[in-house]
């Protein structure tokens, strides 16, 4: 009789317990379809690979060191010596855990020591901190915004910024991507239907590498009345001469966008993520918004990881400097070779699209068997037909690391799609076709 996993008195053993099922079907549209068919076709798993230790422009997975292209360490922060200094500082007099929700017994001088640097680093009123970049977008777009509102998002927005919309119980209006033309048709259509209404883009788009129209979307939001959020999760510390991010690269009023939002996990090298905004934005998500008040705050030693982070930033824009002259060097020489990166701009976050999810995933392996760590980005984190190997570039890594790295690609890519080939031919499967799934939701 099949284990199935699931036994005892309320299903018996041998009987199909009733989530069994649910549970099948949800995971149709999961990285675990995805795992599960590789499988089949004999490819590893690539994922949840154990590091040895930090990963930077190299790591160790199981002894063995390999180039890596899978850290959000952008400028080459984690582990400095001075963070890790004043980490283990806050830690022998705060612990390791604020111990309750801020509200109530969790606040702590490095929280508002973080949150007052990153409205300094804004020039705006305030900002606060979530334990979870993921939770800040979905926490303030769910509370912010109700049945009667209309929330416009790109159409390539975070899985967070999405979860969000879906929260707030809001209309939510998907516009092409970077499309402004698109946007404005939507909201000469719709907007006038709502009370309130927010625009949410990205400073960087975490799968695709290019920026926004940030001026032209702050000229919609002030001639259609609505609020505008921006996530920076992956601009802050990426664009700009100083890393101030995607206001910098154009050189913006900052007050023109209601909110700032970014994440702490990139270039910040710590945990959790940040609105910055207006005084009374923030006050209204301190004292509502659930996943601040009912979740625990954010650990001192994050906290203070983070704001001595962000002091070197600014101590040292050279590291901003080296990071964009390293992604550009990729850019132009993964160009040169022939290889599609799509709509990327140069900045941190480079894919090289192969089309076919388990060619991405084949091709990622042929690379780690030749010492070179990339993970491949399939549906449901893209579309189908735009897998891809999604490159994170850091401030530490070399010209030599990336033409070492983008030669194998070259060499290895035939490979992969034989394999793909092959296989289906013998099976006389047809490649599978989906929708287009919401964006990465492991970035946050």
């Amino acid at each position: 009789m099949k284990d199935n996993g699931f036994s005892g008195a309320d299903g018996g053993i041998g009987r199909e317990h009733p989530m069994a099922g649910f549970n099948r079907k949800r995971a149709k549209l999961s990285f675990e379809r995805m795992v599960e068919s590789a499988e089949a076709m004999g490819m590893a798993n690539p994922l949840f690979a154990c590091h040895d230790r930090a990963a930077k422009a190299t790591t160790s997975i199981n002894g063995r060191e390999y180039i890596n292209f899978s850290t959000y360490d952008y400028l080459d922060l984690n582990a400095h010596p001075e963070i890790t200094a004043a980490v283990c500082e806050t830690a022998a007099t705060f612990g390791t855990s604020a111990g309750a929700s801020r509200l109530v017994g969790g606040e702590r001088p490095q929280h508002r020591a973080l949150e007052q640097a990153f409205a300094d680093l804004y020039e705006v009123d305030d900002a606060i901190v979530y334990v979870s970049g993921h939770a800040a977008n979905v926490n303030t777009l769910g509370f912010m915004y109700g049945a009667r509102d209309a929330i416009f998002h790109d159409g390539l927005a975070h899985n967070s910024l999405v979860q969000g919309a879906l929260l707030s119980g809001s209309a939510r209006y998907s516009y092409g991507h970077n499309d402004c033309d698109s946007l404005e048709q939507m909201l000469e259509k719709y907007r006038s239907q709502h009370k309130y209404a927010v625009i949410v883009t990205e400073g960087l788009f975490s799968m695709d590498g290019n920026i926004p129209d940030l001026p032209r979307l702050i000229e919609l939001k002030k001639k259609y009345d609505c609020m505008l959020l921006v996530d920076e999760a992956h601009s802050l510390g990426v664009l700009g001469a100083t890393g101030r991010g995607v206001r910098e690269y154009f050189g913006i009023n900052p007050n023109d966008v209601d909110m700032w939002m970014s994440t702490l996990s990139k270039a910040m090298c710590g945990c959790g993520g940040f609105i910055a905004g207006r005084g009374d934005i923030i006050r209204f998500l301190k004292y509502g918004s659930p996943g601040f008040v009912f979740s625990v705050g954010m650990p001192p030693v994050i906290a203070t990881a983070c704001h001595k982070a962000l002091e070197i930033m600014l101590r040292e824009p050279e590291r901003v400097q080296r990071l964009q002259n390293i992604s550009q060097y990729f850019l132009h020489y993964a160009q040169s070779l022939g290889l599609d990166t799509g709509a990327a701009q140069g900045y941190a976050v480079i894919p090289v699209i192969v089309g076919d999810s388990m060619v991405s995933g084949f091709l990622s392996q042929a690379l780690l068997k030749r010492g070179i760590y990339v993970m491949p980005v399939s549906f449901p984190a893209v579309r189908e037909g735009t897998a891809r190997l999604r490159f994170f570039i850091s401030a530490s890594h070399t010209e030599e690391l990336v033409r070492k790295s983008l030669d194998a690609v070259v060499e290895e890519l035939p490979g992969a799609r034989e394999i793909v080939e092959k296989y289906r031919m013998e099976h006389a499967a047809a490649p599978e076709t989906e929708e287009q799934g919401d964006s990465d939701s492991s970035d946050a």
